[in-house]
């Protein structure tokens, strides 16, 4: 099992976060927010700049965040930018990074929804996935609270409706704490067919109020590292520590990661 990290969980500075992350031996990197700007809005030259690190360094770009789909799914005009501008310049990038994943969200579910828009996410998804199909990438949707896929049991009822191959999971058990689920083991039992992508943070409260670094919250991280690793799900997992300080609390997820995986080889030999 590798471990990945997404870049701004560094720094903002994508030169910096990956020298920094390739001198702690990570060569996985999730790309979200370069600079001021959030991908695919980035300068030309800071795509050379990747093309460069990549080359220089042997890394992988694993997937990249766009933010897509946050918004609320009856907010047209929102949801037409996505299709027609933010969607497809994502896929340009990422063909040209080598990323074979776009993490995208489950639609912000406001308080008037009732569940019969559940329908209207499912043929928002199968069209987003039909655009994905035509460019041979993967869309991951990330469960987070508040969204239509906030659970594990959620997320999964969505993706398989679309029934897409190229839709699956990015499944962040911290973003389901808080929900009426556990995330591990229950919604990760929910969720595990579909899972393409792995986010690791834990949390004492939620992913939006207080991030805490791995082992010091409530996500039962050994029982899920282990579980990964016993089911062959994803080669590699990827760190957002969502903590300050980032470089600190980055390096300490990474530690408590490896410690956890030092332990499964051992138990093995």
């Amino acid at each position: 099992m590798r471990l990945g990290i997404v870049t701004d969980e560094i720094s903002a500075d994508v030169r910096e976060a990956i020298q920094l992350g390739v001198s702690w031996g990570i060569t996985d990197y999730e790309l979200r927010v370069i600079g001021d700007a959030r991908v695919p809005n980035v300068k030309s030259e800071t795509v050379n700049e990747l093309l460069r690190l990549k080359k220089k360094f042997g890394i992988r770009y694993t997937a990249l965040s766009p933010g897509a789909c946050k918004g609320a799914v009856d907010d047209q005009m929102k949801f037409s930018h996505e299709l027609s501008e933010t969607l497809p310049a994502t896929f340009v990038l990422a063909k040209k990074l080598g990323a074979p994943l776009v993490i995208i969200f489950g639609f912000q579910r406001l308080p008037y929804q009732t569940a019969i828009l559940e329908a209207e996410v499912v043929t928002a998804f199968r069209r987003i996935a039909a655009i994905a199909k035509k460019e041979s990438l993967r869309l991951a949707i990330e469960n987070e609270p508040g969204f239509w896929c906030d659970t594990g049991q959620n997320t999964a009822r969505i993706i398989a409706a679309v029934n897409s191959p190229f839709l699956g999971a990015n499944w962040d058990p911290a973003n389901a704490l808080g929900t009426d689920e556990i995330p591990y083991p229950d919604g990760y039992e929910a969720i595990k067919k579909w899972i393409a992508n792995v986010h690791v943070k834990d949390t004492v409260k939620s992913a939006l109020l207080q991030c805490v670094p791995v082992g010091e919250g409530k996500i039962e991280w050994e029982g899920q590292m282990r579980a990964l690793v016993r089911g062959d799900i994803v080669k590699h997992v990827t760190i957002e520590t969502h903590c300050l300080p980032l470089i600190e609390n980055s390096q300490k997820n990474l530690q408590r990661l490896r410690q956890i995986l030092q332990r499964m080889n051992a138990e093995e030999n």
